[in-house]
Protein backbone atom coordinates (compact mmCIF):
# COMPACT_ATOMS: atom_id res chain seq x y z
CA UNK A 1 0.00 0.00 0.00
CA UNK A 2 1.72 3.25 -0.71
CA UNK A 3 2.06 5.44 1.70
CA UNK A 4 0.96 8.62 0.21
CA UNK A 5 -1.53 10.19 -1.32
CA UNK A 6 -1.87 10.61 -4.93
CA UNK A 7 -4.29 11.06 -7.73
CA UNK A 8 -5.99 8.10 -6.79
CA UNK A 9 -5.32 7.29 -3.06
CA UNK A 10 -7.03 9.10 -0.91
CA UNK A 11 -6.48 8.83 3.69
CA UNK A 12 -8.84 10.26 6.26
CA UNK A 13 -8.10 9.43 9.52
CA UNK A 14 -12.16 9.19 10.58
CA UNK A 15 -15.33 9.52 8.63
CA UNK A 16 -16.39 13.30 8.16
CA UNK A 17 -18.45 15.38 5.95
CA UNK A 18 -16.42 15.38 3.09
CA UNK A 19 -16.25 11.43 1.82
CA UNK A 20 -19.18 12.68 -0.65
CA UNK A 21 -17.25 15.20 -2.08
CA UNK A 22 -13.99 12.25 -2.42
CA UNK A 23 -15.95 9.51 -3.57
CA UNK A 24 -17.76 11.94 -6.48
CA UNK A 25 -14.16 13.43 -7.28
CA UNK A 26 -13.29 9.25 -8.28
CA UNK A 27 -16.41 8.69 -10.07
CA UNK A 28 -15.56 11.25 -12.05
CA UNK A 29 -12.07 10.93 -12.89
CA UNK A 30 -11.15 8.54 -15.70
CA UNK A 31 -9.69 5.93 -13.25
CA UNK A 32 -11.45 5.73 -10.34
CA UNK A 33 -9.06 5.59 -7.14
CA UNK A 34 -9.80 4.29 -3.66
CA UNK A 35 -10.13 5.59 -0.03
CA UNK A 36 -9.38 4.37 3.18
CA UNK A 37 -10.93 5.27 6.16
CA UNK A 38 -8.50 5.08 9.61
CA UNK A 39 -5.35 6.38 8.06
CA UNK A 40 -4.16 9.03 8.85
CA UNK A 41 -2.38 11.96 6.31
CA UNK A 42 0.92 10.64 6.90
CA UNK A 43 -0.18 6.79 5.89
CA UNK A 44 -0.01 5.49 9.25
CA UNK A 45 -3.47 3.44 10.34
CA UNK A 46 -4.84 4.43 13.36
CA UNK A 47 -8.30 2.24 12.66
CA UNK A 48 -11.35 3.15 13.45
CA UNK A 49 -13.73 1.70 16.80
CA UNK A 50 -16.81 0.67 15.44
CA UNK A 51 -15.96 -0.55 11.67
CA UNK A 52 -18.89 -2.49 10.87
CA UNK A 53 -20.75 0.18 12.14
CA UNK A 54 -18.76 2.59 9.95
CA UNK A 55 -19.36 0.45 7.19
CA UNK A 56 -23.02 0.45 6.91
CA UNK A 57 -22.62 4.34 7.45
CA UNK A 58 -20.82 4.60 4.21
CA UNK A 59 -22.60 2.39 1.69
CA UNK A 60 -25.64 4.42 2.71
CA UNK A 61 -24.36 7.61 2.19
CA UNK A 62 -22.68 6.56 -1.10
CA UNK A 63 -25.93 5.23 -2.18
CA UNK A 64 -28.37 7.76 -0.84
CA UNK A 65 -26.25 10.89 -1.23
CA UNK A 66 -24.82 11.12 -4.92
CA UNK A 67 -26.68 10.88 -8.57
CA UNK A 68 -26.49 9.86 -10.96
CA UNK A 69 -26.72 5.85 -9.20
CA UNK A 70 -23.48 4.51 -7.96
CA UNK A 71 -24.65 1.01 -7.87
CA UNK A 72 -22.50 -1.15 -8.86
CA UNK A 73 -19.41 1.20 -8.96
CA UNK A 74 -18.36 0.94 -5.62
CA UNK A 75 -17.05 -1.33 -3.19
CA UNK A 76 -16.85 -1.05 1.14
CA UNK A 77 -14.31 -3.85 2.81
CA UNK A 78 -13.07 -3.71 5.98
CA UNK A 79 -9.02 -4.63 6.30
CA UNK A 80 -6.54 -4.69 8.81
CA UNK A 81 -3.46 -3.30 8.33
CA UNK A 82 -0.68 -3.61 11.05
CA UNK A 83 -3.10 -4.35 13.69
CA UNK A 84 -6.09 -1.73 13.07
CA UNK A 85 -9.14 -1.87 10.97
CA UNK A 86 -9.66 0.36 8.65
CA UNK A 87 -11.83 0.73 6.03
CA UNK A 88 -10.82 0.97 2.08
CA UNK A 89 -13.63 2.19 -0.42
CA UNK A 90 -13.40 1.18 -4.11
CA UNK A 91 -14.31 3.72 -6.58
CA UNK A 92 -14.80 2.94 -10.48
CA UNK A 93 -14.63 5.47 -13.10
CA UNK A 94 -18.58 6.20 -13.73
CA UNK A 95 -19.90 5.77 -17.04
CA UNK A 96 -23.09 8.57 -16.70
CA UNK A 97 -20.46 11.61 -16.09
CA UNK A 98 -20.60 14.18 -14.52
CA UNK A 99 -21.61 12.91 -10.77
CA UNK A 100 -22.76 14.74 -7.79
CA UNK A 101 -23.61 15.48 -4.67
CA UNK A 102 -27.56 15.29 -4.57
CA UNK A 103 -28.46 18.52 -2.35
CA UNK A 104 -26.12 20.05 -3.99
CA UNK A 105 -27.34 19.44 -7.80
CA UNK A 106 -25.12 19.12 -10.87
CA UNK A 107 -23.14 22.40 -10.35
CA UNK A 108 -19.38 23.83 -9.12
CA UNK A 109 -20.80 23.05 -5.55
CA UNK A 110 -21.65 19.39 -5.92
CA UNK A 111 -19.46 18.45 -8.72
CA UNK A 112 -15.86 17.83 -8.14
CA UNK A 113 -13.07 15.72 -9.80
CA UNK A 114 -9.40 14.65 -8.98
CA UNK A 115 -6.51 16.78 -9.52
CA UNK A 116 -3.39 15.63 -8.42
CA UNK A 117 -4.00 14.33 -4.46
CA UNK A 118 -6.76 16.67 -3.97
CA UNK A 119 -10.62 17.10 -5.16
CA UNK A 120 -11.30 19.93 -6.66
CA UNK A 121 -14.43 22.01 -7.99
CA UNK A 122 -15.45 21.36 -11.56
CA UNK A 123 -16.31 23.90 -13.61
CA UNK A 124 -19.77 25.06 -15.43
CA UNK A 125 -17.73 24.15 -18.62
CA UNK A 126 -16.63 21.02 -17.37
CA UNK A 127 -19.50 19.96 -16.61
CA UNK A 128 -21.63 20.41 -19.45
CA UNK A 129 -19.00 18.91 -21.16
CA UNK A 130 -19.23 15.60 -19.42
CA UNK A 131 -23.12 15.89 -19.27
CA UNK A 132 -22.82 16.19 -23.16
CA UNK A 133 -21.04 13.13 -23.90
CA UNK A 134 -22.88 10.66 -20.97
CA UNK A 135 -23.33 7.15 -21.83
CA UNK A 136 -26.75 6.38 -22.41
CA UNK A 137 -26.43 3.15 -23.87
CA UNK A 138 -26.11 1.19 -20.82
CA UNK A 139 -28.44 -1.94 -20.03
CA UNK A 140 -30.24 -0.57 -17.29
CA UNK A 141 -31.40 2.09 -20.02
CA UNK A 142 -32.63 -0.42 -22.44
CA UNK A 143 -35.89 -1.77 -22.47
CA UNK A 144 -36.32 -5.50 -22.32
CA UNK A 145 -37.28 -7.89 -25.23
CA UNK A 146 -39.71 -9.06 -23.05
CA UNK A 147 -42.18 -8.04 -20.24
CA UNK A 148 -43.18 -11.07 -19.08
CA UNK A 149 -40.09 -11.93 -16.71
CA UNK A 150 -39.83 -14.12 -13.65
CA UNK A 151 -36.60 -14.06 -11.33
CA UNK A 152 -36.99 -17.92 -8.90
CA UNK A 153 -33.39 -18.47 -10.09
CA UNK A 154 -31.88 -14.65 -8.79
CA UNK A 155 -34.08 -15.24 -5.72
CA UNK A 156 -32.30 -18.50 -4.81
CA UNK A 157 -28.51 -17.41 -5.42
CA UNK A 158 -29.24 -14.36 -3.14
CA UNK A 159 -30.83 -16.77 -0.77
CA UNK A 160 -27.65 -18.87 -0.87
CA UNK A 161 -25.59 -15.74 -0.01
CA UNK A 162 -27.44 -14.77 2.87
CA UNK A 163 -29.50 -12.15 1.10
CA UNK A 164 -33.43 -12.02 1.29
CA UNK A 165 -34.74 -10.61 -2.15
CA UNK A 166 -38.59 -8.83 -0.91
CA UNK A 167 -41.15 -7.14 -3.53
CA UNK A 168 -38.94 -3.95 -4.08
CA UNK A 169 -35.89 -5.78 -5.25
CA UNK A 170 -36.74 -5.01 -8.99
CA UNK A 171 -35.90 -1.00 -7.89
CA UNK A 172 -33.37 -1.71 -5.43
CA UNK A 173 -31.29 -3.75 -8.25
CA UNK A 174 -32.11 -1.27 -11.08
CA UNK A 175 -33.91 -3.70 -13.23
CA UNK A 176 -36.76 -1.39 -14.29
CA UNK A 177 -36.83 1.79 -16.84
CA UNK A 178 -39.89 3.77 -15.97
CA UNK A 179 -42.95 1.14 -15.96
CA UNK A 180 -40.87 -1.66 -18.03
CA UNK A 181 -37.85 -3.90 -17.41
CA UNK A 182 -34.72 -2.99 -18.65
CA UNK A 183 -31.83 -5.28 -20.20
CA UNK A 184 -30.32 -5.92 -17.03
CA UNK A 185 -33.74 -7.61 -15.97
CA UNK A 186 -33.99 -9.57 -18.83
CA UNK A 187 -30.56 -11.11 -18.84
CA UNK A 188 -30.78 -12.15 -15.19
CA UNK A 189 -34.75 -13.26 -15.41
CA UNK A 190 -35.27 -16.99 -15.68
CA UNK A 191 -36.10 -17.16 -19.55
CA UNK A 192 -34.06 -15.36 -22.38
CA UNK A 193 -32.81 -15.69 -25.63
CA UNK A 194 -28.72 -15.33 -24.73
CA UNK A 195 -26.98 -18.58 -25.43
CA UNK A 196 -23.13 -19.05 -24.63
CA UNK A 197 -21.43 -21.45 -26.01
CA UNK A 198 -18.83 -23.58 -24.89
CA UNK A 199 -16.77 -25.37 -28.25
CA UNK A 200 -14.57 -28.14 -27.69
CA UNK A 201 -12.32 -28.97 -30.56
CA UNK A 202 -9.89 -32.12 -30.83
CA UNK A 203 -6.54 -30.42 -32.12
CA UNK A 204 -5.17 -27.02 -32.37
CA UNK A 205 -7.56 -25.02 -34.11
CA UNK A 206 -11.37 -25.13 -35.15
CA UNK A 207 -11.43 -28.05 -38.14
CA UNK A 208 -12.79 -30.89 -35.87
CA UNK A 209 -15.36 -29.51 -33.63
CA UNK A 210 -16.33 -32.48 -31.44
CA UNK A 211 -18.84 -30.33 -29.16
CA UNK A 212 -20.54 -27.49 -28.74
CA UNK A 213 -22.48 -26.86 -25.39
CA UNK A 214 -25.03 -24.69 -25.13
CA UNK A 215 -25.31 -22.44 -21.50
CA UNK A 216 -27.90 -20.18 -21.74
CA UNK A 217 -31.41 -19.10 -21.67
CA UNK A 218 -31.66 -19.02 -18.19
CA UNK A 219 -30.33 -16.45 -15.71
CA UNK A 220 -27.17 -15.34 -16.51
CA UNK A 221 -25.69 -16.35 -13.06
CA UNK A 222 -27.15 -19.41 -13.48
CA UNK A 223 -25.20 -19.73 -17.20
CA UNK A 224 -21.97 -18.32 -15.24
CA UNK A 225 -22.06 -20.96 -13.10
CA UNK A 226 -22.62 -24.07 -15.35
CA UNK A 227 -19.71 -22.40 -17.27
CA UNK A 228 -17.32 -22.37 -14.03
CA UNK A 229 -17.81 -26.14 -13.83
CA UNK A 230 -17.76 -27.13 -17.32
CA UNK A 231 -14.88 -25.84 -17.44
CA UNK A 232 -13.24 -26.77 -14.51
CA UNK A 233 -13.69 -30.79 -15.57
CA UNK A 234 -11.93 -29.77 -19.11
CA UNK A 235 -9.31 -28.34 -17.05
CA UNK A 236 -7.53 -31.75 -15.50
CA UNK A 237 -4.79 -32.23 -13.32
CA UNK A 238 -1.71 -33.37 -15.06
CA UNK A 239 0.79 -34.92 -12.78
CA UNK A 240 5.02 -34.72 -12.91
CA UNK A 241 6.73 -37.48 -10.88
CA UNK A 242 10.33 -35.88 -10.64
CA UNK A 243 13.79 -37.78 -8.37
CA UNK A 244 12.02 -35.88 -5.37
CA UNK A 245 8.67 -35.36 -5.39
CA UNK A 246 5.25 -35.90 -7.17
CA UNK A 247 3.81 -32.32 -8.50
CA UNK A 248 0.24 -31.60 -9.94
CA UNK A 249 -0.74 -28.89 -11.93
CA UNK A 250 -3.90 -27.48 -13.54
CA UNK A 251 -3.68 -27.08 -17.06
CA UNK A 252 -4.70 -23.58 -16.65
CA UNK A 253 -4.66 -22.17 -13.42
CA UNK A 254 -7.70 -22.18 -11.14
CA UNK A 255 -7.68 -18.92 -10.00
CA UNK A 256 -6.89 -16.78 -13.18
CA UNK A 257 -9.18 -19.06 -15.78
CA UNK A 258 -12.39 -18.78 -13.25
CA UNK A 259 -11.67 -14.77 -13.09
CA UNK A 260 -11.39 -14.09 -16.85
CA UNK A 261 -14.55 -16.43 -17.80
CA UNK A 262 -16.35 -13.76 -15.09
CA UNK A 263 -14.95 -10.65 -16.83
CA UNK A 264 -15.76 -11.68 -20.08
CA UNK A 265 -19.28 -12.16 -18.49
CA UNK A 266 -20.08 -9.63 -16.47
CA UNK A 267 -17.67 -6.87 -19.02
CA UNK A 268 -19.52 -8.03 -22.46
CA UNK A 269 -21.35 -5.67 -24.45
CA UNK A 270 -24.85 -7.28 -24.93
CA UNK A 271 -25.59 -3.90 -26.96
CA UNK A 272 -24.74 -5.84 -29.74
CA UNK A 273 -26.94 -9.16 -28.79
CA UNK A 274 -23.34 -10.95 -28.89
CA UNK A 275 -22.87 -13.18 -26.22
CA UNK A 276 -18.75 -13.76 -24.86
CA UNK A 277 -17.53 -17.31 -26.42
CA UNK A 278 -15.31 -20.66 -24.74
CA UNK A 279 -13.38 -21.89 -26.42
CA UNK A 280 -11.14 -25.60 -25.26
CA UNK A 281 -8.35 -26.74 -27.97
CA UNK A 282 -6.29 -29.08 -27.20
CA UNK A 283 -3.18 -26.56 -26.20
CA UNK A 284 -5.00 -24.22 -25.05
CA UNK A 285 -8.16 -22.54 -23.56
CA UNK A 286 -9.79 -19.09 -24.98
CA UNK A 287 -12.38 -16.73 -23.94
CA UNK A 288 -13.66 -13.81 -26.69
CA UNK A 289 -15.76 -11.02 -24.90
CA UNK A 290 -17.56 -8.37 -27.49
CA UNK A 291 -17.03 -4.34 -27.12
CA UNK A 292 -13.24 -3.97 -26.49
CA UNK A 293 -12.47 -1.67 -23.56
CA UNK A 294 -14.86 0.00 -21.52
CA UNK A 295 -15.15 3.59 -21.49
CA UNK A 296 -12.33 4.62 -23.33
CA UNK A 297 -9.82 2.97 -20.69
CA UNK A 298 -6.72 2.83 -22.11
CA UNK A 299 -4.57 -0.70 -22.20
CA UNK A 300 -2.21 0.67 -19.69
CA UNK A 301 -5.58 1.58 -17.43
CA UNK A 302 -7.12 -1.71 -17.74
CA UNK A 303 -4.25 -4.03 -17.08
CA UNK A 304 -3.55 -1.64 -13.99
CA UNK A 305 -6.48 -2.91 -12.71
CA UNK A 306 -8.37 0.30 -12.86
CA UNK A 307 -12.31 -0.20 -12.65
CA UNK A 308 -14.81 0.85 -14.98
CA UNK A 309 -17.88 -1.06 -15.57
CA UNK A 310 -19.63 -0.99 -19.02
CA UNK A 311 -22.78 -3.16 -17.33
CA UNK A 312 -22.86 -1.45 -13.20
CA UNK A 313 -26.04 -3.13 -12.37
CA UNK A 314 -24.71 -6.51 -13.79
CA UNK A 315 -21.18 -5.85 -11.33
CA UNK A 316 -23.37 -4.80 -8.49
CA UNK A 317 -25.51 -8.46 -8.93
CA UNK A 318 -22.51 -10.47 -9.53
CA UNK A 319 -20.26 -9.01 -6.53
CA UNK A 320 -23.88 -9.58 -4.32
CA UNK A 321 -23.75 -13.88 -5.42
CA UNK A 322 -20.19 -13.35 -4.77
CA UNK A 323 -19.01 -14.33 -8.47
CA UNK A 324 -16.66 -11.34 -7.64
CA UNK A 325 -14.73 -10.46 -4.55
CA UNK A 326 -13.80 -6.70 -5.15
CA UNK A 327 -14.07 -4.13 -8.03
CA UNK A 328 -10.86 -4.11 -10.16
CA UNK A 329 -9.23 -7.07 -8.78
CA UNK A 330 -10.02 -9.55 -11.47
CA UNK A 331 -6.90 -8.32 -13.55
CA UNK A 332 -5.12 -8.31 -11.26
CA UNK A 333 -5.06 -11.52 -10.36
CA UNK A 334 -5.08 -13.06 -13.84
CA UNK A 335 -2.22 -11.31 -14.53
CA UNK A 336 -0.45 -12.38 -10.79
CA UNK A 337 0.10 -15.54 -12.63
CA UNK A 338 0.48 -14.85 -16.27
CA UNK A 339 1.92 -12.16 -18.43
CA UNK A 340 -0.23 -9.38 -20.56
CA UNK A 341 0.49 -11.29 -23.81
CA UNK A 342 -2.27 -13.52 -23.26
CA UNK A 343 -4.32 -10.89 -24.09
CA UNK A 344 -5.74 -9.61 -27.82
CA UNK A 345 -7.57 -6.26 -27.30
CA UNK A 346 -9.47 -5.07 -30.61
CA UNK A 347 -11.60 -1.97 -30.87
CA UNK A 348 -14.42 -4.44 -30.64
CA UNK A 349 -13.13 -7.96 -28.93
CA UNK A 350 -11.20 -8.72 -26.20
CA UNK A 351 -9.70 -11.94 -26.32
CA UNK A 352 -7.74 -14.20 -23.80
CA UNK A 353 -5.85 -17.39 -24.36
CA UNK A 354 -4.47 -19.54 -21.88
CA UNK A 355 -1.53 -21.82 -23.33
CA UNK A 356 -1.61 -25.08 -21.06
CA UNK A 357 1.62 -24.84 -20.78
CA UNK A 358 1.23 -21.33 -19.56
CA UNK A 359 1.70 -21.66 -15.61
CA UNK A 360 4.76 -21.60 -13.91
CA UNK A 361 5.85 -24.80 -11.71
CA UNK A 362 6.52 -22.27 -9.06
CA UNK A 363 2.77 -21.57 -8.81
CA UNK A 364 2.05 -24.98 -8.39
CA UNK A 365 1.18 -24.93 -4.50
CA UNK A 366 -1.72 -22.54 -5.91
CA UNK A 367 -3.46 -24.49 -7.40
CA UNK A 368 -6.37 -27.11 -5.87
CA UNK A 369 -5.37 -30.13 -4.95
CA UNK A 370 -6.62 -33.22 -6.75
CA UNK A 371 -5.59 -35.61 -3.78
CA UNK A 372 -6.91 -33.64 -0.72
CA UNK A 373 -10.39 -33.61 -2.91
CA UNK A 374 -10.34 -37.25 -2.81
CA UNK A 375 -9.40 -37.87 0.92
CA UNK A 376 -12.76 -35.54 1.95
CA UNK A 377 -15.50 -37.50 2.06
CA UNK A 378 -18.74 -37.05 -0.05
CA UNK A 379 -20.48 -35.17 3.33
CA UNK A 380 -17.70 -33.01 4.00
CA UNK A 381 -16.80 -31.99 0.53
CA UNK A 382 -20.58 -30.57 0.12
CA UNK A 383 -19.60 -28.60 3.17
CA UNK A 384 -17.04 -26.44 1.88
CA UNK A 385 -16.70 -24.04 -0.57
CA UNK A 386 -13.77 -23.87 -3.02
CA UNK A 387 -11.51 -21.20 -0.87
CA UNK A 388 -12.35 -23.85 2.30
CA UNK A 389 -10.71 -26.44 0.46
CA UNK A 390 -7.51 -24.56 -0.73
CA UNK A 391 -7.18 -22.72 2.71
CA UNK A 392 -6.68 -26.65 4.06
CA UNK A 393 -4.73 -27.72 1.05
CA UNK A 394 -2.31 -24.74 2.40
CA UNK A 395 -2.07 -25.38 6.04
CA UNK A 396 -1.60 -29.05 5.39
CA UNK A 397 1.99 -28.33 3.13
CA UNK A 398 2.98 -25.22 5.63
CA UNK A 399 1.27 -25.39 8.88
CA UNK A 400 3.11 -22.03 10.12
CA UNK A 401 1.17 -20.38 6.89
CA UNK A 402 -0.10 -16.80 8.03
CA UNK A 403 -3.56 -15.59 7.00
CA UNK A 404 -1.70 -12.98 4.86
CA UNK A 405 0.34 -15.64 3.08
CA UNK A 406 -2.98 -17.03 2.64
CA UNK A 407 -4.74 -14.43 1.31
CA UNK A 408 -2.12 -13.79 -1.70
CA UNK A 409 -1.96 -17.77 -2.47
CA UNK A 410 -6.20 -18.02 -2.24
CA UNK A 411 -7.20 -14.83 -3.66
CA UNK A 412 -9.17 -13.40 -0.90
CA UNK A 413 -8.76 -10.49 1.24
CA UNK A 414 -7.85 -11.32 4.77
CA UNK A 415 -11.15 -10.77 6.62
CA UNK A 416 -12.56 -13.01 3.46
CA UNK A 417 -9.48 -15.82 5.23
CA UNK A 418 -10.44 -15.60 8.94
CA UNK A 419 -14.45 -15.74 8.13
CA UNK A 420 -13.46 -19.00 6.31
CA UNK A 421 -11.55 -20.22 9.02
CA UNK A 422 -13.70 -19.54 11.63
CA UNK A 423 -16.15 -21.99 9.81
CA UNK A 424 -13.33 -25.09 9.04
CA UNK A 425 -12.75 -24.92 13.18
CA UNK A 426 -16.75 -24.86 14.05
CA UNK A 427 -16.90 -27.89 12.08
CA UNK A 428 -13.33 -29.38 13.50
CA UNK A 429 -11.80 -29.81 10.63
CA UNK A 430 -8.56 -27.36 11.83
CA UNK A 431 -7.16 -26.20 15.17
CA UNK A 432 -4.80 -23.73 16.00
CA UNK A 433 -2.24 -25.04 18.05
CA UNK A 434 -0.17 -22.42 20.21
CA UNK A 435 0.15 -18.77 19.99
CA UNK A 436 -0.66 -16.33 17.00
CA UNK A 437 2.77 -15.53 16.19
CA UNK A 438 4.20 -19.11 16.97
CA UNK A 439 1.95 -21.17 16.76
CA UNK A 440 0.74 -23.29 14.11
CA UNK A 441 -2.56 -25.32 12.15
CA UNK A 442 -3.76 -28.44 12.83
CA UNK A 443 -5.38 -30.26 10.14
CA UNK A 444 -7.71 -33.12 10.83
CA UNK A 445 -8.08 -34.48 6.66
Amino acid sequence: MSKVESSRIEYKEKLNEKLEKEVVAFLNYQEGGIIYIGINSEGVPVGLEDVDQAQLKIVDRIKNNILPSTLGLFDVVIENIEGKDIIKIIISSGPEKPYYIKNQGMSPTGCYIRIGSSSQPMSTIQIDDLYSKRTRNSLGKIVSPRNELTFEQLKIFYEENGFVLNKGFTKSLELMMDAQYNYVAYLVSDENNISMKVAKYSGTDKIDLIENAEYGYCSIIKATKNILNKLDIENITKTKITGKEREERRLVNLIALREAVINAIVHNDYTNEIPPLFEIFSDKIVITSTGGLPQALTEEEFFNGYSAPRNKELMRIFKDVKLVEQLGSGMLRILKYYDKSIFQITNNFIRVTFKYEGIKDSDLNKDLKKDLKKDLNRDLKEQLNEYQIMIIAEMKKNPKITQKQLSELVGINERNIRNNIDKLKKIGIIKRIGSRYTGYWDVYV
